[in-house]
């Protein structure tokens, strides 16, 4: 069985930011749900299931590029790290895990926007002006507010996610006898995605409830992730740790098999298709 070529950059480009607008823009209202599930005013005040595309426009703009740079990276280090074929779940770990760090510098500005405006944080009527209050009382550092804590979030679930995608599509791969149509892959994405949203929803839960911190943090001294995890704990029990693990997990299932099986397929068009089986 002859094994699809390896995309270019300029491939993983294109692929990436039309899977990021996709799954993003499809599955918004079920993220909204799940961060005001997360939110410590609580589901109804933040919103209940008022308003579920408030904060969309902020994930319009940051979306094709966070994930354009991500596969990017992903895919290119795919290729290039020195390790032996032995050790591919641990290359594919660390692809991921500086894909995501890359990503990171652009999505968490668009995150901390969305999730004020998911919760009417501000009263703000549009992305563009929930933005500009965030400039304007916090200035630039305001918009990676939550940033150290998406990367703890971003790290593990990816760690997970794509050595399992991989595996499973190598293994679904070995025994169709014959490389995978988009849909198979998307199959392995939705399984992977799940797994891996399921087994990291504290550290989401944790990431919310910082981007959603208004204090001045040059009057107050913010505590750390450590503090605000054990904080959570002892006064809202575990059960806070895994708010709206039900639609994280459903969202991220389904949308890891949008994200990825939209990715393979743009990748299927620009390449010709797969390969036959030889």
């Amino acid at each position: 069985m002859s094994t699809p070529s390896a995309p270019t950059f300029y491939q993983s480009l294109v692929a990436g930011g039309a899977a990021g607008t996709a799954v993003d823009l499809l599955f918004f209202p079920i993220d909204t749900v799940k961060t005001r599930l997360q939110s410590s005013q609580g589901f109804i005040r933040a919103g209940g299931f008022r308003g579920v595309y408030k904060g969309v426009g902020s994930v319009v703009v940051g979306s094709a590029p966070g994930a354009a740079v991500f596969f990017c990276t992903y895919d290119t280090l795919k290729k290039t790290l020195p390790l032996p074929s032995d050790y591919a779940p641990v290359a594919h770990m660390i692809s991921a895990s500086i894909g995501e760090v890359a990503a990171c510098s652009i999505r968490v500005p668009t995150e901390v926007i969305k999730t004020r405006m998911q919760t009417s944080t501000y009263g703000a009527t549009s992305s563009l002006e929930a933005a500009r209050h965030v400039l304007s009382t916090e200035g630039v550092r305001g918009f990676y507010r939550g940033f150290g804590s998406t990367i703890m979030r971003e790290i593990p679930f990816t760690s997970l996610q794509f050595p399992l995608y991989e595996l499973l599509k190598l293994r679904l791969a070995k025994v169709a006898h014959r490389p995978l149509h988009s849909y198979e892959a998307a199959g392995c994405g939705g399984i992977a995605g799940g797994v891996a949203a399921a087994l990291t929803t504290p550290l989401d839960v944790l990431k919310t409830r910082v981007m959603l911190d208004l204090r001045d943090p040059t009057k107050h001294a913010h505590p750390s992730l450590a503090a605000r995890f054990r904080d959570i704990y002892v006064k809202e029990g575990v059960k806070a740790l895994f708010a709206g693990i039900v639609p994280r997990t459903l969202w991220i299932s389904a949308g890891g098999a949008v994200f990825l099986g939209v990715y393979e397929q743009v990748i299927l068009t620009l390449t010709g298709g797969p390969p036959k089986s030889t």
